[in-house]
């Protein structure tokens, strides 16, 4: 073993120092492999479920612990709290859970439990590592530890070259980290009854179309609306098709509809469009697959008016859309801001600018190329997820044939 680093001692002799903190008892540990999954920011845990739920299909016998900010988890999984970094809690936790592999996301790092795992010989991979400071729980005073914890992990993946300059510059080595990407939920598109959109493609051939999807409110239904009414001015073949997130949000959006002068077209009441529809209203989502796939443009709701935090956008940009979305995306801004970085999706405050960035849209060309980088960014997220997937399993054959 070598000498390690001045800052990982002086940052474990820190915490050698700091008391234990209390703790609930863990679940028993089954037999058998396990994979850590840490969920380190808002946003990761999606895609790190989706990940580990592909990995036990090939590996059934494997067992799944989440730690962090699991806002999702894969069924089945068992939870925990992370220890402190204290040894004895440390010692504890690793001792108890045994994994044999790690993927941990997020900026933040724990030194003390990585080097422990490190120890114990569990596999670390670093996911979506971003051009942003590493943190950790050391006092200012202490010399910062990042760039000798980093060394810990098998592999790391970045999520583009700015991000791999910063872990030159920290140290890692370049077999470590060997090619470029973000994790992401690549989930496969909704279905769709092909018979059904078959036949909607020919009645709306030729029309512009867009949609309003998963609507959280009537008033985000009537900015909406008011917006179509001033895109129809220059595009007076432009279509809607309203889409209410729920069945119950369904009466008071459809009135909305129905007040706002426009030509409607009732979905579920087995009505179909015409060359005089301007509006198409539904009552649920249940159908959203065939309207990804007949919208070129969509503008996702729980965005436009506060409170609802915005819904997951990886959804539609797994149909080749173009995007649209509100200011209001707390829940998945992670995912917003890689699909705007790509030039896949666009904000807009108001009706006005949701108006103006429609105008825009009705170019073919324009959504086609937003559908496009959209399209690029789960597709990169779906090829790592395959490079992990294939790398844990690699792993896992090595430790049973040790």
């Amino acid at each position: 073993m070598g000498r390690r680093p001045f800052s990982l001692s002086a940052y474990l002799a820190y915490a050698r120092g700091r008391g234990a903190t209390p703790t609930a008892t863990p679940a028993a540990r089954p037999a058998g492999p396990l994979l850590w999954l840490h969920a380190g920011g808002p946003g990761s845990a999606r895609a790190l479920c989706a990940l580990a739920t592909r990995l036990k299909i090939q590996r059934p016998e494997l067992t799944l612990l989440v730690t962090g900010q699991p806002e999702h988890a894969p069924e089945g999984a068992l939870r925990s709290d992370l220890p402190g970094e204290n040894p004895a809690e440390v010692a504890g936790f690793v001792e108890h859970w045994r994994p044999q592999l790690g993927f941990w996301t997020g900026q933040d790092l724990r030194p003390a439990l990585l080097q422990k795992l490190d120890e114990a010989g569990t596999r670390l991979v670093l996911l979506d590592a971003r051009d942003a400071p590493w943190t950790s729980p050391a006092p200012s005073w202490v010399p910062d530890p990042a760039a000798a914890t980093l060394q810990f992990f098998d592999r790391i993946c970045p999520v583009d070259e700015a991000a791999r300059r910063r872990l030159r510059r920290a140290g890692v080595e370049e077999h470590a980290i060997p090619g470029l990407g973000a994790l992401t939920d690549s989930a496969p598109p909704l279905d769709c009854n092909d018979a059904l959109y078959e036949e909607m493609a020919g009645v709306l051939t030729g029309r512009p179309i867009w949609l309003a999807a998963k609507l959280r409110s009537a008033q985000e239904a009537e900015e909406v609306l008011h917006a179509h009414k001033r895109a129809v001015r220059l595009a007076h073949r432009l279509l809607l098709i309203l889409v209410p997130a729920t069945r119950e949000l369904a009466p008071q959006i459809a009135e909305v509809a129905r007040d706002s002068g426009l030509r409607l077209c009732a979905w579920e009441a087995g009505e179909m469009p015409d060359e005089n529809t301007q509006v198409v209203v539904t009552e649920d989502a249940s159908e959203l697959g065939l309207w990804y796939r007949l919208a070129p443009v969509a503008f996702l709701g729980g965005s436009l008016i506060s409170g609802h935090g915005g819904e997951d956008p990886m959804e539609a940009a797994a149909h080749g859309i173009a995007l649209l979305y509100g200011p209001n995306v707390g829940r998945h801004l992670p995912a917003y801001s890689r699909l705007a970085e790509a030039g896949a999706a666009r904000i807009v405050r108001d009706f006005d600018s949701l108006a103006g960035a429609l105008s825009q849209l009705v170019a073919p060309d324009r959504a086609a190329a937003m559908a496009h980088a959209g399209w690029d960014v789960i597709t990169q997220g779906a090829e790592l997820t395959d490079e992990m997937i294939a790398l844990a399993c690699r792993w896992l054959d090595e430790d049973e044939a040790a």
